[in-house]
């Protein structure tokens, strides 16, 4: 029966892989977990042969974990080890780990370079020396080349794989060039201008280049103020400039200007989704290489660190309500209360923390415009804050039947409010001026402050106002 459904599932036929929300097919996957456990290579290649390299990256992460290093090696030749670049790292190590140093070398020579070095970066530099070695020289050596820059840079991201020529070419050269040179990049965007020394002069993009006669000077054609990156650059500020200036290709030269590769906007895309994704993690307090795959204890050791900051935030803000027992004695109705205030507190303090924290990542609040920002902000709480002083004060009078206990958690909304709107921008914009990563560090300190000051005001005011003391 199992065969049978094998072959009702063609090669790269998305609606037979996913369903209607686009999540792969539990009963697809179990095919392919049935064709591997029977080691049917036929019936593999028939079910997965064909798919697209991110299709097929989710469907490893799908597999039994004992299931995907044999899915590589069922596939052969016909697995596109472009789709180790759509895992997760634990996933890709993993299946790294069990397949033999020659598949692997054999699997990524196919490969563009970027992609290769992508997929070798995280391997320990022994196993990574053993792949390499069994590569060509060249691709060795480009390879080689992309893995010792700094982590996270450009040159960790680039291809070297260009179309470069001389300024003396005329277009009529560079086309007849393209024609007949069989080992040219997959896709390209521009062609780049070098000198004798491979120093960068410009580039000339390949629709102006199209819509000029034969005999037209490359130097005529090519922008010499075409904006470059740095090999050594962050890929973070490399992926803000093309945002910024909407580039769809950037040549990567070194210190001496040498063109060494270039940049293409589906490697600045996935930076985007990584920087981003890194940040949202943050924000929540889960460690920023956290991945589905990870084991039990090694999600325990990214989290603790971060519930043990809320621990002792808790235990500030409940020494602050202790300071108040008496008041809560005489006053059932103040304990009732305070987690509402608290709650109210702690949301206002996260939007005014997440909006700050993407903008200070993206550049957008600096020192020009923090001061309007900040007042905003401020201006935000206290607005919101009178909104629910009104709606909460008509409610805790009403349940209550005391009239003076609306007002005073009003006012205790007002003050807490604020006091959240404010911190949550200001306490990311010093800890950045600090040199320490707001999105990793802001979340304790305003859960600090929205607790503090809220359990304070509110028992504060009720305190004074019925003279509980």
């Amino acid at each position: 029966m199992l065969e049978q459904n094998n072959t009702a599932v063609p090669a790269g036929n998305a609606s037979a892989l996913r369903d209607e929300d686009g999540a792969i097919r539990p009963d697809y996957v179990e095919r392919v977990n049935a064709a591997i456990e029977r080691r049917d290579a036929a019936a593999l290649k028939t079910l997965a042969g064909d798919l697209h390299e991110s299709d097929a990256g989710d469907l490893i992460e799908a597999l039994d974990p004992d299931a995907r290093a044999q899915f590589v090696e069922l596939l052969g030749r016909e697995f596109d080890f472009t789709a180790l670049t759509e895992v997760e790292d634990a996933v890709r190590e993993e299946i790294l780990d069990e397949l033999l140093p020659k598949t692997v070398a054999d699997g990524v020579r196919d490969l563009d370079s970027d992609d290769a070095a992508y997929i070798l970066e995280d391997l320990p530099k022994a196993e990574q020396a053993e792949i390499l070695e069994q590569l060509p020289r060249l691709e060795r050596i480009a390879l080689e080349r992309i893995l010792e820059y700094p982590e996270a840079s450009a040159g960790r991201r680039m291809q070297t794989e260009y179309i470069a020529v001389p300024p003396s070419w005329t277009v009529g050269h560079a086309i007849d060039y393209m024609r007949e040179t069989a080992d040219l990049p997959d896709r390209f965007y521009e062609l780049y201008v070098i000198d004798p020394s491979s120093r960068l002069l410009g580039a000339v993009a390949l629709d102006l280049l199209l819509r000029h006669q034969r005999p037209t000077p490359i130097s005529q054609l090519m922008d010499p103020e075409r904006r470059r990156v740095r090999a050594t650059e962050d890929q973070e500020e490399v992926a803000r400039m093309f945002e910024r200036y909407n580039l769809v290709a950037a040549p990567v030269v070194d210190d001496g200007d040498k063109l060494v590769g270039v940049l293409t906007f589906d490697d600045i895309v996935d930076v985007m989704e990584e920087e981003a994704e890194e940040d949202i993690k943050a924000l929540g307090g889960v460690g920023r290489s956290e991945e589905l795959s990870d084991s039990v204890w090694t999600i325990v050791k990214g989290r603790f660190p971060w519930l043990l900051a809320n621990l002792l935030t808790a235990l500030l803000a409940s020494w602050v309500i202790s300071r108040f027992e008496g008041s809560i004695e005489k006053m059932v109705a103040l304990a009732v209360l305070m987690p509402i205030v608290a709650s109210m507190g702690g949301n206002a303090g996260t939007q005014s923390m997440t909006v700050a924290v993407r903008a200070i990542a993206t550049r957008d609040l600096g020192d020009a415009n923090a001061a309007r920002v900040i007042r905003r902000e401020l201006l935000v709480g206290l607005l919101n804050g009178i909104g629910f002083a009104v709606i909460m004060g008509a409610v805790a009078a009403a349940w209550f039947q005391i009239a003076d206990l609306g007002l005073v958690i009003g006012l205790a909304m007002i003050c807490v409010l604020a006091a959240a709107a404010l911190g949550g921008i200001v306490i990311p914009i010093l800890l950045s001026r600090l040199g320490v990563d707001p999105a990793i560090a802001s979340g304790p300190f305003v859960t600090t402050v929205t607790d503090v000051i809220g359990f304070f005001a509110f028992l504060g005011i009720a305190t004074l106002w019925f003279g509980l003391g």
